[in-house]
């Protein structure tokens, strides 16, 4: 386990804050003992809290053409036939998974293959499990062509406490299965839009690991 980049700067001056606030209450007011005790607890607390909003486990990267991974760690939430209107044009089989505070945010690539489109999209900050979430939040659109031609849409959405969405990738870049492509933090969720002859492995309310959870198996 590591801490993700897109939180070490934020973490290093947190902390900066919290030891400077405790050591004045301490120094100021040294009367003021169980108060002191308190603000350390909460400054521990909250501070380990936000830590895990950063964690990046490691482990062995799959390798299976033909298999859709998860892009996130989370929930799967949807699982249904919707028309993608953004680039493919066509009805997908979408599968939604929900990334909550306590999730790894960091999104993976579920398949090996090269970026044929990327966009930023700015928008709304509604929750993320709200039907309108999809096309209406700030998100990113990124298809993926996978080695055997296949084309797979991942959209990464913000939901009300998600604001930051980040992305490492573009039109082009060429994607390792399960290697990262970008990171929302505090949490929201990842869309992906599949073949319609896709074989779904995942089920509702199936709890998912980026990289790890077989999602489909692409004819």
């Amino acid at each position: 386990m590591t801490i993700h980049r897109e939180g070490r700067v934020l973490l290093f001056w947190l902390m900066i804050i919290l030891v400077a606030i405790n050591y004045l209450i301490y120094y100021y007011f040294p009367e003021a003992r169980l108060a002191g005790n308190v603000v350390i607890i909460f400054s521990v607390v909250f501070y380990l809290i936000i830590l895990q909003f950063f964690r990046n486990p490691i482990f062995p990267l799959p390798n299976e053409e033909g298999v859709v991974f998860a892009p996130a760690d989370g929930k799967v939430v949807v699982i249904e036939e919707a028309f993608e209107d953004e680039y493919l044009k066509e009805k997908r089989k979408q599968v939604s998974i929900f990334m909550s505070p306590i999730n790894v945010h960091v999104n993976r690539s579920p398949v090996k293959g090269e970026v044929e489109y990327f966009h930023y999209h700015p928008g709304k900050y509604l929750v993320a499990w709200h039907p309108k979430s999809s096309t209406e939040n700030e998100r990113t659109s990124m298809v993926i062509k996978d080695t055997r031609g296949n084309k797979i849409m991942v959209r990464q959405i913000a939901g009300a406490l998600a604001r930051r969405i980040k992305w490492y990738v573009k039109a082009g870049s060429q994607l390792e299965q399960g290697g990262e492509f970008g990171f929302i933090k505090f949490g929201s969720r990842v869309d992906m839009y599949l073949p319609l002859d896709a074989e779904i492995l995942c089920h509702m309310d199936q709890v998912t690991k980026g990289a790890r959870t077989p999602i489909a198996r692409l004819k």
